[in-house]
């Protein structure tokens, strides 16, 4: 381990993101109720450019009117190469009330983008008096992006969370799928006649998993776009999880009790973590570094891995 101390992530859930496009308020307050822990609202890819504007005002209407209750509310503004982020930016903050917790930065390609909307966040922030400092999350859809993921994750002290956006980032990749997340049909290995379908987007993912965990910033996964596949959607969530991601997107209602599900310990699983650190508190008492769990050894590392699981509980059950 070096020297260095892996600093934590935010200690807060994020199980589930469901988005709503800005330009329906109608379907705010059923967002709000949603079991989702991440509420964003679109201004980007799902509002047309003649509705951008009403979006806005719609959005920082609803950051007064509405009881988000407990939900970490996120806006995702329009892209740095779009003449739309800046108004944005401006009147979220401007305008909008101290509800609003985080602004979600898409298409991010280096630590500079990151740099340019802090700057702006931090002056109105200041001209404002607002008390509450606004988090970003940032999402990596671009071969730039993914090429410069680790100086991204350590561009800001107010970025929290990083997304996978698969649509955009397998055009920028030139991938030859209309998938969005998921197996796709040609990517798969032949041995003896039988296809074994691999994951095409494991390797992006477990490089945004290393760079969050670097420097203590939330790794999530984005959308699964065929909404009217549970299974296909409980298999990616199941592989993110597994390979360190904290939650993942919803763009449909029905994908909320999919995401919590999987991204929540099961009480197996918690009464297993707590009876492994029991296990190694009792060893520590005798003056041991590891012991025998179920038939299987333990040591600190196991200590690490099952703090993360009781972690996961409490801040669940908070």
């Amino acid at each position: 381990m070096s020297f260095r101390i892996q600093p934590a992530a935010p200690a807060r859930p994020n199980r589930c993101q469901l988005f709503g496009p800005g330009s329906r308020p109608a379907i705010f307050e059923k967002m709000a109720a949603s079991a989702a822990d991440v509420i964003n609202l679109d201004l980007e890819d799902s509002v047309a450019p003649d509705d951008k504007a009403q979006a806005r005002r719609n959005i920082i209407e609803a950051s007064h009117s509405l009881d988000w209750g407990t939900k970490h509310l996120s806006v995702r503004i329009n892209g740095l190469d779009t003449p739309y982020w800046y108004r944005d930016v401006v009147e979220l903050l401007e305008e909008g009330s101290e509800r609003i917790d985080q602004i979600m930065i898409p298409k991010v390609g280096c630590a500079a983008d990151v740099y340019a909307v802090d700057a702006l966040v931090t002056a109105i922030e200041t001209a404002k008096g607002r008390q509450k400092k606004i988090a970003f999350e940032v999402i990596i859809e671009s071969a730039a992006g993914i090429a410069h993921v680790d100086e991204i994750a350590a561009s800001s002290p107010r970025l929290q969370a990083m997304s996978l956006g698969a649509a955009d980032f397998a055009a920028s990749m030139g991938m030859a799928t209309t998938g969005i997340g998921g197996t796709q049909e040609n990517y798969y290995m032949l041995r003896e006649g039988t296809k074994f379908w691999a994951d095409p987007w494991h390797w992006a993912q477990t490089a945004i998993v290393a760079a969050c965990r670097t420097h203590g910033v939330l790794p999530v996964d984005g959308p699964y776009g065929d909404f009217s596949d549970d299974e296909g959607f409980r298999a990616q969530a199941l592989r993110s999880a597994t390979l360190g991601m904290v939650g993942k997107w919803a763009i449909h209602p029905k994908q909320v009790a999919l995401c919590n599900a999987v991204f929540t310990p099961s009480e197996e699983a918690v009464a297993e973590a707590r009876e492994i650190l029991a296990a190694m508190d009792a060893a520590k008492a005798r003056g041991e570094g590891a012991t025998v769990y179920k038939g299987r050894l333990v040591d600190i590392a196991s200590i690490k891995q099952a703090e993360v699981i009781v972690r996961q509980s409490e801040m669940i059950k908070d």
